[in-house]
């Protein structure tokens, strides 16, 4: 979840808003790539999740990250909540789970580089305490009662919301993690084309990177219900976006979507205000009733923007959010996929033309299916398998044509990221299906033994 934004004035214009997001535009040369994962902690001793307090604590994580490696702190309160440092921060989710959102870089070697880096430093923390991490689509055996409470007034409000909108909201916010990436974008043409691709593909993504096949200390029946959880979190917020693939698509008419979502606060003064259910619309009339009178900032709307959770989400950049948290080197395998796909316009071109006739119902049957099934998922003529063969060397191929070197011109360009992806393919196994044949086979049914076999 975002730390708070801040900065800009009063909105004067409703056109400010559309504006806002075509800010995002950029050239070519100057597009990054941002990754964002996110990790389950846990005491080693007794494998229970990492309160916020306490000599084993998130916020003993946090302070050692801070002092010892010249992160910023970021407090709401009394209480540090966040780190930033040259263009990347960590964050907390509402259970605990820690989050790296990483700087905008040029290429994916940096970006793995500042991955693990993270990863080290934390790690040399988490040995000395007594603490462990796991990357996981969901918490395999916590319950919802076991899970600590962040002390963020944005989860407390989202917290009480979820089950009037919902089934799994909670889930979501407590016991799930996932990996994403955030893109840039040229022009509105550019952003429509890479929206359109990515939401069709995004639930190949699902299927490549399921690993959340528990909850509850069992075998839930999906190979990523995080995935499954999505579906039944928020349909007023969450999704596929049939109106991307709409002819008259582009920033304003997704300004009109996220207008239309129930608003969760406004930022202000420290706190979080509860406009839970209420009209970004009456905001901008001034007559809100959580603070009559007042009009948003484009600081309000940049919030607002981050309680829109559909499958891609626009910002001045695009966030892919389909994915399962996984292993360490899966991290670098989801930008390695999509930058593949959408930095290099012949493979993008490649990828469109395969996903260009599939209509509303099939990609949200693909959705589904991805969650349930992953790679085995079958929809009409298309298969999930063979579409990760087709889409996985696309994505090769837009990489070789990058020719982003890396280790000092040594690594000729960043295919490499890929290789656990072409393994996943050549298996036809994701990390979803290791771990159900560990849990059908050597593990014996003993789920407890993912702690120390999956961990950081």
């Amino acid at each position: 979840m975002s730390i708070p934004q801040s900065g800009g004035g009063l909105i004067e214009r409703h056109e400010d808003l559309a504006e806002y997001l075509a800010s995002g535009c950029k050239p070519k040369s100057d597009w990054r790539i941002g990754t964002e994962h996110e990790k389950f902690g846990y005491c080693k001793d007794n494998l229970r999740p990492l309160p916020y307090d306490g000599p084993r604590s998130i916020k003993a994580v946090l302070e050692a990250l801070q002092s010892r490696n010249s992160w910023d702190p970021v407090f709401e309160g009394d209480n540090i909540i966040g780190l930033t440092k040259d263009g990347a921060n960590v964050s907390l989710e509402p259970g605990g789970q820690l989050e790296l959102s990483g700087a905008p870089l040029e290429n994916i070697h940096q970006t793995c580089d500042e991955v693990n880096t993270h990863l080290r430093e934390v790690k040399s923390i988490a040995d000395e305490i007594g603490v462990e991490f796991i990357g996981l689509g969901a918490a395999p055996i916590w319950s919802h009662d076991d899970m600590p409470r962040m002390p963020k007034g944005r989860y407390a409000l989202m917290t009480d919301y979820m089950d009037r909108v919902g089934t799994h909201g909670k889930q979501m916010m407590y016991r799930t993690s996932t990996v994403q990436v955030n893109l840039d974008f040229s022009s509105e043409a550019d952003m429509i084309q890479k929206m359109r691709v990515s939401l069709a593909l995004q639930p190949l993504a699902t299927a490549l990177f399921a690993n959340s096949p528990f909850l509850d200390g069992k075998v839930n029946g999906h190979k990523s219900w995080r995935s499954r959880v999505w579906r039944g979190l928020d349909d007023s917020r969450t999704g596929m976006l049939p109106f991307v693939f709409e002819e008259d698509f582009g920033f304003e008419r997704y300004v009109e979507y996220v207008l239309d979502v129930p608003m969760y606060f406004v930022y202000r003064d420290g706190k979080y205000i509860d406009a839970l259910g209420q009209s970004f619309r009456d905001f901008l009339k001034g007559e809100l009733p959580a603070l009559p009178g007042e009009k948003p900032t484009m600081s309000d709307w940049a919030d607002h923007l981050t309680t829109v959770f559909p499958e891609v989400r626009l910002k001045k950049f695009i966030e892919m959010r389909g994915a399962d948290g996984g292993p360490w080197r899966r991290l670098c395998a989801l930008p390695a996929f999509w930058v593949g796909l959408l930095y290099d316009q012949s493979a993008m071109d490649a990828a469109w033309d395969i996903v260009k006739g599939w209509d509303a119902e099939t990609r949200e049957t693909l959705r589904v299916a991805a969650s349930e099934q992953g790679l085995q998922a079958q929809v009409g003529d298309i298969n999930m398998h063979e579409l990760a063969r087709e889409v996985v060397s696309i994505a090769e191929g837009g990489l070789k044509a990058r020719a982003r070197a890396g280790a000092n011109g040594m690594i000729p360009d960043e295919t490499h990221f890929l290789n656990a992806l072409k393994e996943s393919v050549e298996s036809g196994k994701t990390p979803a299906d290791e771990l159900l044949d560990h849990y059908n086979g050597d593990w014996g049914g003993d789920l407890t033994k993912i702690y120390e076999a999956y961990r950081y």
